[in-house]
């Protein structure tokens, strides 16, 4: 059983407690010890209704309620009817009556309030005008129903009943009211209602039901067997809709369905003619264990006033009309159940004197409300329904609990996680969710669930800064600042500087947080915190051999961050960082490798030998060997890399490590030792003849042996080690010594195989017929009579490849013999200014006509107008403006006679001039003299030669 907790008063009155109720006049829950079993969540929460209630209470007794959409009207055992507001503030006063009221109704605008008395009188009074009607009987009424139309019709219709057994069913004319018995003889009238057109009764024998637009008597519910006398325990009708009447007598609940045949097209009733309404079911019918007192709908289910009998209680209980004064009966209770009976709350309220009233004294009502805005256990916001349990002394308000209120209840017994989700349901306050995620945390605190809670921060804590920093403050006192640090915001909303070193320092201070703080260092904004703090705080650390390779990466990017580059690559090349060498050419950092060689190579040898060379200004050779050795074995692959790319891009660069490479290379690479050898002037054969004898390097100790001239030493290491004929062969011939070929020979004599293998390779080198005289007798040579075969195909196949070689080159001789001939016979042209210009606006013609000629005419043409262009060699005057003799020779040099001869003097006195005017060339012939004087020479042409 769940019990009414005390909830603060919406109008400043709060509930009693249980142990302290005549006291005070706050309503709570008793201070039972709780049950093993899980306690259920509270469905409904109770105030006590303040305003003008208690003091009307306290000179009268509460005998009926009626509530309407905007106003409560309360009826006294005095007579009167007091209309109040929902909280319980007076609004009107009715002195109706001189008896107790026992009934109350309301129009469906709540313009018209109805009441009946046992004085025998029914009074209609207006609540906004002076409007009153007063009905008077001589037996006492106890049940009134006003239309639901009253105000909105002028018939002004209603029915009454009482002890007299009748309902009166009233209608006004034309000439005042017109009364009509809707039914007698079957004993009191004990409650009626009224909803559309239907009318429903309760007396002696049941419940019925009558249509009023038809003016035709619906249905009849039995009355329940064994339920007390309606005078000692009244029956209770209310509608649960315009087609479902709750019935609730003495233990028995019932739920009629009054149907319609026609539906709608959205599967609901039509407001059809009542005509059709002829068929009623009981859908639901349930016993309790309890009187019931008053019942109400909620939403889909039933809330219902219970009344507990006591251990001696059972039908005495209902002998007398007078309150008990024992004092012994239990507290009512408010329960919520389903159709099923099946319940979902349970409420004990200690109403002010509970301990003497009975089930008659109670009254539940409730406030009109749609059902169709309750969906899925939750009424729309404001419409939820209020109910109002009355006693004659205590009015209790109660109404379904809503979003807050579960949040508060969830709160209340620690389950923080279920409050947390309903607030992210967005239904509560933003303060409410303040307060929530503040109560969370510090849950999760004092648990010791720290990680918990820094995650849920976000969530929690939203937009807020100043929240944020008192939280980092408090996660820092209790030394979890850590665990926070990932979920601090860094934008909406952005914290003070100071925060953010703070946060930074606490993970620097861990080692198990290290790779936090790089991971932080990188993720946040640079702007949000000053560097130099944080730095301040790692730096000690470096000193630390456990230093962690996270904590130095942090305080790189630290250090980038606040301009310290030198700094930032000296930790970033420690750490072998790739990107290391895109930091230096970003930041130009040339100057700071010079201590970091050996890490750079490590890293990324290509780039880093390719970074060496190219700044070996600021880094010599000298230095980068220097690091490579002191870094022993596991560096020295790396200084042959260096060396050799230092080589091959200048050969002298570093030759003072010559001696050193040649050992590297016989090591890592054997192949390129002889190319160094060969292109190599700075090592010492005799070192590198001892490093080739070690390794075994056959062909470099031959290279080595020529170079210190022992060709006869290196001869005999190719003949003896390699074997190789064909290579000791190209060794003679590159030596061009015939002792050193005799030598050869010899060294092969007493090799029968060597001696073949030199027949076959000699043709071109030696006479095969030398080597066979030198043959010893008897020397078996195999495949002698092959080889002889191929000594003398190859000679023959010589012999004719140089009598080919002589019949072309003889051939190519007089071709070009002719050749010349022809080019010599061709006339030389020569230009005037004037020509010159036509020559040049004509080059395009000439120039695609020269190309079906043969490439010599073209060729000669060509060179004729360039050198012999109309000019004196000598003086480079045109021709035509000196009238002198012009000289022409076929080199095509031109000078004028005079300046010939002038220049000519020198080379020979003998020489006469042959004289040519410029018109008299023959350009068809050429004419011979024999007595011609010694011919002429070109004056360029023979200062060349010379």
């Amino acid at each position: 059983m769940i019990h009414m907790a005390p909830i603060p008063a919406e109008n400043g009155v709060e509930g009693d407690d249980e142990r302290e109720e005549e006291e005070d006049d706050e309503v709570s829950g008793g201070e039972e010890e709780e049950e093993a079993e899980e306690e259920d969540e509270p469905r409904l929460k109770y105030q006590r209704m303040g305003g003008s209630v208690p003091t009307l209470l306290s000179a009268d007794a509460a005998s009926c309620i009626a509530v309407a959409e905007r106003m409560i009207a309360l009826g006294t055992h005095g007579g009167s009817v007091h209309i109040l507001d929902f909280l319980g503030n007076q609004v009107k006063e009715f002195p109706a009556h001189s008896a107790a009221v026992n009934g109350l109704s309301f129009d469906i605008e709540g313009e018209y309030i109805g009441s009946c008395s046992d004085d025998g009188s029914v009074v209609v009074s207006s609540l906004f005008t002076d409007e009153k009607r007063r009905f008077e009987y001589h037996r006492p009424m106890k049940a009134i129903a006003l239309d639901p139309e009253y105000a909105r019709k002028t018939s002004r219709r209603f029915v009454a009943g009482g002890l007299a057994g009748q309902l009166i069913f009233y209608t006004k004319k034309w000439f005042g009211y017109q009364d009509q018995v809707l039914h007698t003889g079957e004993g009191p009238i004990h409650a009626a209602t009224w909803r559309t057109s239907l009318i429903a009764w309760a007396n002696d024998a049941g419940v019925k039901v009558y249509d009023a637009a038809n003016n035709q008597r619906v249905t009849f519910i039995e009355r329940p067997r064994g339920s007390p006398h309606p005078e000692l325990l009244l029956p209770h009708l209310v509608w649960q809709d315009d087609t479902l009447l709750v019935i609730g007598w003495g233990t028995s609940v019932k739920i009629a369905s009054i149907r319609i045949q026609e539906q709608g097209a959205n599967g609901t009733y039509k407001n059809a003619q009542v005509s059709s309404m002829n068929k009623v079911d009981i859908v639901a019918s349930f016993q309790t264990s309890y009187f019931i007192s008053g019942i109400a709908p909620f939403g889909d289910s039933l809330v219902v006033l219970a009344y507990i009998p006591g251990e001696e209680e059972g039908k005495k209980e209902f002998s007398s009309t007078a309150p008990s004064r024992q004092g012994n009966a239990q507290r009512p209770e408010v329960r919520i159940v389903t159709w099923n009976n099946d319940e979902l709350a349970t409420d004990a309220l200690p109403v002010h004197g509970f301990e003497h009233y009975k089930a008659k004294d109670y009254y539940l009502a409730h406030t009109p409300f749609s059902g169709s805005s309750y969906g899925g256990g939750q009424w729309a916001a404001g419409d939820e329904p209020l109910y109002y349990i009355v006693s004659p002394k205590d009015i209790v308000i109660s109404k379904p609990r809503d979003t807050e209120d579960h949040i508060n209840w969830l709160l209340q017994h620690g389950w923080h996680e279920k409050a947390l989700a309903a607030v992210e349901a967005g239904q509560g306050r933003s303060e409410l969710q303040e307060e929530v995620g503040s109560r969370y945390l510090d849950h999760l605190i004092i648990e010791r669930r720290y990680a918990e809670a820094a995650a849920l921060c976000p969530k929690l804590l939203s937009g807020s800064a100043s929240a944020w920093e008192r939280w980092v403050f408090h996660f820092a006192q209790l030394r979890q600042l850590p665990v926070l640090v990932p979920f601090m915001p860094t934008e909406n909303p952005t914290l003070s500087d100071t925060v953010y070193e703070l946060a930074l320092v606490a993970l620097a201070t861990s080692p198990a947080y290290h790779k936090d703080l790089l991971s932080v260092v990188k993720a946040w904004p640079h702007t949000l915190y000053s560097s130099l703090p944080v730095i301040s705080a790692i730096e000690p650390q470096l000193k630390n051999l456990a230093v962690t390779d996270a904590l130095k990466e942090a305080l790189a990017e630290l250090y980038v961050t606040d301009g310290q580059y030198e700094k930032a690559f000296s930790l970033f090349a420690d750490l072998m960082k790739p990107d290391v060498f895109d930091f230096i050419e970003k930041h130009n950092l040339h100057d700071a490798i010079r201590e970091k060689v050996v890490q750079l190579m490590m890293l990324d040898s290509k780039r880093a030998v390719s970074l060496l060379i190219q700044h070996r200004d600021l880094i010599t050779p000298s230095d980068v060997v220097t690091q490579l050795v002191e870094a022993g074995d596991n560096c020295r692959y790396l200084l042959h890399v260096y060396l050799q790319s230092l080589f091959e891009m200048n050969p002298h660069a570093g030759k003072e490590f010559h001696d050193m490479q040649v050992e590297l290379y016989a090591k890592y690479d054997p192949k390129m030792l002889l190319p160094f050898l060969r292109s190599s002037q700075h090592y010492t054969l005799e070192k590198a003849y001892e490093i080739c004898l070690k390794k075994d390097l056959l062909l470099e100790q031959v290279f080595i042996l020529g170079r210190m001239g022992n060709p006869k030493e290196a001869l005999a290491v190719i003949i003896n080690k390699l074997g190789d004929m064909e290579e000791a062969i190209d060794f003679v011939s590159l030596q061009n010594d015939d002792e050193l070929w005799e030598e050869l020979i010899k060294q092969c004599l007493d090799k029968p195989e060597m001696v073949g293998m030199l027949l076959e390779h000699t043709v071109g080198n030696l006479d095969p017929l030398h080597i066979v005289n030198m043959v010893p007798d008897g020397l078996e040579i195999p495949r002698l009579r092959d080889r002889l075969v191929k000594i003398i195909t190859d000679y023959r196949t010589e012999t004719s490849l140089r009598q080919g070689c002589n019949d072309i080159l003889k051939t190519d001789c007089i071709n070009l013999w002719i050749k010349y001939y022809k080019e010599a016979k061709h006339a030389i042209y020569l230009s005037n200014e004037e020509d010159e210009a036509r020559a040049k606006r004509d080059g395009d013609r000439v120039s695609e006509s020269s190309l079906g000629r043969g490439p010599s005419l073209r060729n000669m043409e060509l060179k004729s107008k360039t050198m012999g262009s109309g000019r004196c060699c000598m003086c480079f005057d045109p021709f035509s403006i000196q009238n002198v003799s012009v000289v022409i020779f076929f080199c095509c040099h031109a000078y004028h006679m005079t300046c010939y001869k002038d220049s000519s003097s020198s080379l020979s006195a003998d020489e006469e001039v042959e004289h040519s005017d410029y018109d008299e060339y023959d350009y068809g012939e050429e004419k011979d003299n024999v007595n011609s004087p010694p011919q002429m020479r070109c004056i360029l042409c023979t200062n060349a030669a010379r």
